[in-house]
């Protein structure tokens, strides 16, 4: 890998960067990182940053990501309301898989959403990257509402969203954000571990 090329365009991202993204890319990193240690805090940190990306992506086309982070904001208070209302007597929400039915359920809403978003930005609005643009909200669509579940595998559906995103932003002349992604996939990775872990701690304490 060039680390040249990496340095250079993080300078690049920074003197483009305007300050609004600069909230945004921090708010949605500590939210990653709140995610990652399961703190109910995730979701606070993750509606500022989604907030302030739906302005950001209305200014650079990206309709269907605009959609998605209203979207996103959304399902923070709802898991927010779940987090902080376990049911039984457990103290909070345990880290859980999915599924064969959750599994059939995910794939059914990522396609399903794709399909539509396409045909919307398609045939309705003046997006040059269709295609990427559905699939990365398509993505990050199941990955959301994985996560107010929680559920591990919420990280699998961020690390191809974050991975896809990656070009898509860069594309797009957003580099700090194309680079926030970068190391939202790392980040993911570190927390599709963490989250495993956790999963099979539940299953020991209530096997």
């Amino acid at each position: 890998m060039d680390l040249q090329w990496i340095w250079t365009g993080i300078e690049q991202g920074i003197a483009e960067m305007s300050l609004l993204e600069g909230v945004a890319v921090i708010f949605g990193i500590a939210s990653v990182i709140y995610s990652i240690k399961k703190n109910i805090l995730v979701f606070p940190t993750g509606m500022v940053s989604t907030l302030i990306y739906v302005y950001i992506c209305l200014e650079y086309k990206l309709y269907a990501d605009m959609g998605i982070n209203a979207y996103y904001f959304g399902m923070s208070v709802y898991g927010w309301y779940l987090w902080s209302r376990p049911t039984g007597e457990r103290e909070e929400l345990p880290v859980t898989w999915l599924s064969k039915m959750g599994i059939v359920k995910s794939i059914v809403l990522f396609l399903g959403s794709y399909a539509v978003l396409y045909y919307v930005l398609a045939n309705f609005t003046d997006s040059d990257v269709p295609y990427w643009d559905s699939f990365t909200t398509s993505s990050a669509f199941v990955g959301m509402w994985l996560m107010a579940k929680k559920k591990v595998e919420n990280w699998i559906a961020w690390i191809i969203t974050d991975i896809v995103s990656v070009p898509l932003y860069f594309y797009k002349g957003l580099m700090l954000t194309s680079f926030q992604f970068l190391f939202f996939t790392v980040l993911a990775t570190i927390g599709l571990i963490e989250w495993i872990k956790a999963a099979k701690k539940e299953q020991k304490a209530y096997a």
